[in-house]
C-alpha cells in the first residue's frame, strides 16, 4: 500500500473512478442472477424443514404401527387365556372355582374388547397421519422440481459469467491495490449505502449524477481541476466531471 502515497489526487480520482466502473459491471452480473441465489437457498432450506417432517411423521407412523402391534399380540394373549381357562372349567370341583374361572374370563373378553378399541383408534390416527405423509412428500417432490429449474437456471447464468465476472473481480482487486486505505473506507461505505452501488459519480447537467441535486458553477469548476477530492453535499458521494468520466473504459 505504500506505493499509494504519491499518487496525485487525480491519479487517485482516476483510481476510483476506474474502480466504480469495474464495480457496476459486477453489479450488472450481480442483477442478471437477481434473486436466484437467494431463492435457490431458501428452498434448499424449506425443503430440509420438509424433510425433516417427514422424518418425524414417518417415526409416528412407525411408532402407532408398533403399538397396534402390541394390542394385536395382547389379544393373542388374552385368547390364550381364555382358552385356557375354559379347559379349567371342565375340571373345577366347586362353584367358588367356576366363578373365579368365569370372572377370569371376562376380564379377558374385556380386554380384548379395549384393545380392539384402542386399534381402532389407532388405525384411525394412522390413516390421519399416512394422509399428511403422502402429502409432505408431494410437497418435497414440488419443490424438489422448482429447485432442480431454479438451479440449472443460476447455473446458466453462472457458466455464461464466469469468466467475465473473474477478469472483472481480478480488475477489483488490481484497482483497490491503487488506493490508499482511507479513501477505500470512504468509498466502500458510500457503496453500501445506496441500492445501486455508486460511490464515484460524474456531475451532469450541472447535477450530481447520484442524486441530481444540483451543483453550483465554482464547485464545477474545482471539480474540474483535480486539485481535491470533492464530495456532494447533499448525498456525500464523490463527484467527477464529465471529461474525466468518459475517459475512463472498463472492457
Amino acid at each position: 500500500m505504500a506505493a499509494v502515497k504519491d499518487f496525485s489526487v487525480e491519479e487517485k480520482l482516476v483510481n476510483l473512478l476506474k474502480l466504480q466502473k469495474i464495480d457496476s459491471k459486477l453489479d450488472e452480473i450481480q442483477i442478471l442472477k437477481g434473486e436466484l441465489p437467494m431463492e435457490v437457498s431458501d428452498l434448499e432450506d424449506e425443503i430440509l424443514g420438509l424433510k425433516s417432517r417427514q422424518v418425524r411423521i414417518e417415526e409416528e407412523i412407525n411408532g402407532i404401527t408398533e403399538y397396534i402391534d402390541g394390542k394385536k399380540a395382547a389379544i393373542k394373549d388374552s385368547e390364550a387365556l381364555i382358552a385356557k381357562y375354559e379347559k379349567q372349567s371342565d375340571n373345577v370341583k366347586n362353584n367358588r372355582e367356576y366363578e373365579a374361572i368365569n370372572k377370569e374370563i371376562e376380564m379377558q373378553q374385556l380386554e380384548i374388547k379395549l384393545c380392539e378399541k384402542n386399534i381402532r383408534d389407532a388405525n384411525d390416527e394412522l390413516g390421519e397421519k399416512v394422509k399428511v405423509l403422502d402429502a409432505a412428500r408431494k410437497q418435497i417432490a414440488v419443490k424438489d422440481g422448482v429447485l432442480a429449474h431454479k438451479k440449472g437456471e443460476l447455473e446458466k447464468i453462472i457458466v455464461e459469467t464466469e469468466k467475465e465476472e473473474n477478469h472483472f473481480n481480478q480488475l477489483s482487486s488490481d484497482a483497490r491495490a491503487h488506493i490508499d486505505s482511507r479513501l477505500m473506507y470512504s468509498y466502500d461505505r458510500i457503496r453500501k449505502n445506496y441500492h445501486n452501488g455508486l460511490s464515484v459519480v460524474p456531475v451532469e447537467r450541472d447535477a450530481c449524477g447520484g442524486c441530481f441535486n444540483s451543483i453550483p458553477p465554482q464547485r464545477q469548476s474545482e471539480i474540474r481541476l483535480h486539485k481535491k477530492i470533492i464530495v456532494c453535499e447533499n448525498c456525500g458521494r464523490i463527484l467527477v466531471d464529465g471529461d474525466l468520466n468518459s475517459s475512463i473504459e472498463v472492457k
